[in-house]
């Protein structure tokens, strides 16, 4: 199946069987034509003619964006998106042939667990990330401000005084506010003069970048909601080296849109996958939206999947690098 007719599957998946007929379509897509993969495959012996399921699928470790050019076909890169990381390490880095299908992914996202963004007043506090080239939590959440009908949505610093009137404006017109922002941004903001942003919807998107102590998610949100006066803290989790999102509305249980899954590998052994939901390992994702890149990646993260199919992420593996979307294993 060409390219074209796998997109728009990608947004059109309904059902559990239709994911997995998707994802193995694009994994035999990738094998194909893409040679990082294809060689990393390989490697570990698979027999491509034996992969069937999704749990025979296997995933790259995402620490190869560090220093190979994974991307899938030969199209040319229109966006290089650069990790974090942490001073000394070797930032990933994702190279991006089509924008308009991460836009695309992002949008359909959002929409789904938020609504439009044309609804809101949107306040971002990310500083490190627009002190930087390269975010793509940046460039998704400047494409969500712009389509904003909110004059006063943008990027603020971390001052009350920046933004707290545009907050206070809106929810007097009882229109839809997120303040979106990196962890220590929130934590510095709840420590100073906290704002009363009851019926807002605050989200921290993770990471202390090295500013403050490393705090478990629980601990973080303890502290912002009751400093807030709000009921829960929302949270996004997302990768550089994704095209898709993950939210929480409260607990930090995440859910993913309809084209991305979590699989839970045995975090003794990387290439066993678990199939019943409620254990705790390593974290893989299947991010169909990255058909230009590799939409099988094993990550350092650590979490488990409900029933329901919501995830938790509890911390890093002990080897990896701390991640500019780390927080601490509970």
């Amino acid at each position: 199946m060409i390219p074209g007719l796998l997109r728009k599957r990608i947004f059109n998946i309904d059902s559990a069987a239709d994911f997995s007929v998707s994802a193995l379509e694009i994994f035999n897509y990738q094998y194909n034509n893409n040679k990082i993969y294809q060689n990393f495959i390989k490697s570990l012996g698979r027999d491509r003619s034996k992969i069937s399921t999704l749990h025979d699928i296997p995933f790259l470790p995402v620490e190869f964006f560090r220093n190979h050019k994974v991307i899938t076909g030969d199209l040319p890169v229109e966006k290089i998106f650069e990790s974090s990381g942490t001073r000394g390490t070797i930032p990933g880095k994702h190279f991006v042939v089509d924008l308009r299908l991460y836009e695309e992914s992002f949008l359909r996202s959002f929409i789904q667990f938020y609504g439009k963004p044309e609804e809101y007043l949107i306040v971002a506090l990310l500083p490190s990330y627009t002190d930087r080239e390269g975010s793509s939590l940046v460039y998704m959440v400047d494409n969500l401000i712009q389509r904003s009908l909110n004059p006063n949505s943008g990027f603020y610093k971390n001052n009350i005084d920046d933004f707290f009137p545009a907050i206070n404006k809106a929810k007097e017109e009882n229109l839809k506010v997120l303040l979106l922002g990196v962890s220590f941004a929130l934590l510095d903001l709840a420590e100073n003069k906290p704002p009363d942003l009851s019926e807002v919807f605050v989200m921290e998107t993770g990471g202390m970048k090295g500013r403050r102590k490393e705090l478990t998610r629980s601990e973080l949100h303890s502290i912002l909601k009751e400093k807030f006066n709000v009921f829960s803290i929302h949270s996004e989790y997302g990768m550089t080296e994704l095209l898709s999102q993950a939210y929480s509305k409260g607990d930090g249980i995440f859910y993913c849109p309809p084209w991305m899954k979590i699989i839970i590998r045995d975090p003794q052994d990387p290439l066993t996958l678990y199939n019943e939901p409620g254990r705790i390992g390593g974290i893989n994702i299947i991010d169909l939206a990255n058909i230009n890149s590799c939409s099988f990646i094993s990550t350092g993260d650590l979490g488990k999947v409900h029933e329901d199919g919501g995830f938790e992420v509890l911390g890093r593996f002990d080897n990896s690098d701390i991640r500019g979307c780390n927080l601490m294993a509970e």
